[in-house]
């Protein structure tokens, strides 16, 4: 259960990959009284809107700097860093850098548990990527016994949503069989709606996908989170 993952660091690439894949396991573990931090690498300044006239890429940093603020609100995250390291360029990062950045956070936290991405980035997105394995790399020098759990999907969740999986994952995603998960959480609907409403004050980022899908689709989208061990 979430409650047993004890104290949780998220480790995420940009604004707005904690809302997707660990809200609704960080609301549930918050209930039990769990501490849950995040820690987010970029501003997510080259990601793309869903509206350029209402969030035009100028301005994306800020735009999106307060958005994820506004969300980590709702999921109840307080404690969280923001790095502003440069969107698309963390793979190119000096190779003790990132590493360093995720050390310092478990030297502060002392978590029990990380939540990031896994090897393959869910998306294949080569920051995501890199995250992930600074994640990995920062335990091991700790030399603390910190669990690694990688968000992942179980193979019917992609055939679901057929349509929208290849939008989203257009060179595929992390599928992992069930037996072989660590923890599945199945949302309850109170914390689903919490969770689209966490999404929803990122709108520039959600907008787009969320009209798209409609509201009932997309909250069947939201509910279930997958981890396996890194």
């Amino acid at each position: 259960e979430p409650a047993d993952l004890g104290t949780i660091l998220g480790v995420w690439a940009h604004p707005d990959d904690e809302a997707y894949l660990m809200a609704g396991t960080a609301m549930l573990a918050l209930a039990h009284g769990s501490t849950v931090a995040c820690v987010t690498a970029t501003a997510g300044e080259a990601g793309e809107t869903a509206d350029e006239a209402t969030w035009p890429q100028r301005c994306l940093a800020e735009i999106r700097r307060g958005e994820m603020a506004a969300s980590l609100a709702i999921i109840g995250i307080a404690d969280h860093e923001l790095w502003h390291l440069p969107d698309g360029d963390l793979a190119d990062l000096d190779g003790d850098r990132g590493p360093g950045l995720v050390l310092r956070a478990l030297e502060r936290l002392q978590p029990d548990t990380i939540l990031t991405f896994g090897a393959d980035g869910m998306t294949g997105h080569p920051d995501h990527v890199a995250v992930g394995d600074w994640a990995v790399a920062a335990v091991r020098q700790s030399g603390r016994a910190t669990r690694v759990l990688a968000a992942t999907k179980e193979p019917a969740w992609y055939d679901e949503f057929p349509d929208i999986t290849e939008m989203v994952f257009p060179i595929g995603g992390p599928e992992t069989a069930p037996i072989d998960i660590t923890l599945r959480v199945d949302l309850p609907d109170n914390v689903v709606d919490r969770k689209l409403d966490a999404l929803r004050a990122q709108a520039s980022q959600t907008t787009g996908l969320l009209q798209l899908m409609g509201v009932a689709a997309y909250r069947q989208w939201l509910r279930t989170e997958y981890w396996v061990e890194r």
